[in-house]
């Protein structure tokens, strides 16, 4: 729903989108695109995009984010991960799922800057996600944005629907943990996630923190919060700017 009522969170990430140099490209990597085999790259010159849900308002599934895609950067973005190691194919049928386009209607709204999507391989760790950024870095130094698109707690079976004023405390108890493992620049820590306060609550599968490790690899910084927020008691809207 936050493609239709993004609010506070969608006018920060709008802000954000304003503030950065118009990149060449794109490369996101969502929650919601896991695949068999090794990392995939969208390769379509019209990606166009998914309704990847169900049972919400009729308007959710009229939104379109008409991006161009981009087959060089895929292939330029397959060849670093080879390069490291890392097998990358390319798939020229992969439409962008809401993971992608719904934060890409805030940060780029005239849909005018080149998309590609990388995939999350079933079979992945931290440490592999983080290889996976440190090789996608180079991308980021010729002007391309490099976007995790997932949720640091994300529990649909543990949805407060009435009166959720704040976040459950195991997911406000992970959710510090990363934040300020994340200022500390403890890598390591949090590739070990699964030990931490919370976390078996707060990420009962992990798909929806994976992206982060890809951002944290590309980036090798320590990232800049730029919203906090909750939805339903455990669905963390915390966005983060790598420097």
């Amino acid at each position: 729903m936050l493609a239709l009522e993004g609010g506070p969170w969608g006018d920060a990430v709008a802000a954000l989108g304003r503030e950065l140099p118009k990149p060449r490209g794109i490369l996101v990597c969502s929650a919601h695109w896991e695949a068999e085999g090794p990392f995939r790259l969208s390769s379509a010159e019209i990606p166009g995009v998914m309704h990847d849900f169900g049972g919400f308002p009729e308007a959710l599934y009229t939104l379109n984010y008409p991006a161009p895609g981009a087959p060089g950067l895929a292939a330029e973005a397959a060849g670093l991960l080879g390069a490291a190691g890392l097998e990358a194919r390319l798939d020229d049928q992969r439409p962008l799922d809401h993971g992608a386009w719904v934060p890409l209607r805030y940060l780029f709204p005239e849909a005018d800057v080149p998309v590609v999507q990388l995939s999350l391989p079933r079979a992945r760790t931290p440490e592999l996600l983080l290889a996976a950024g440190r090789a996608l870095a180079p991308m980021r130094q010729s002007g391309v944005l490099i976007l995790g698109s997932g949720g640091v707690v994300h529990n649909l079976r543990r949805l407060v629907w009435q009166d959720a004023s704040g976040p459950e405390p195991w997911a406000l108890a992970f959710q510090t943990w990363v934040r300020e493992r994340l200022a500390a620049g403890d890598t390591a820590g949090l590739a070990d996630w699964r030990n931490a306060p919370g976390a078996a609550e707060s990420v009962p599968t992990s798909e929806h923190l994976d992206p982060l490790f890809v951002a944290l690899g590309a980036a090798q910084a320590v990232p800049e919060p730029i919203f906090e927020g909750w939805q339903l008691g455990s669905l963390s809207l915390e966005s983060y700017q790598f420097a």
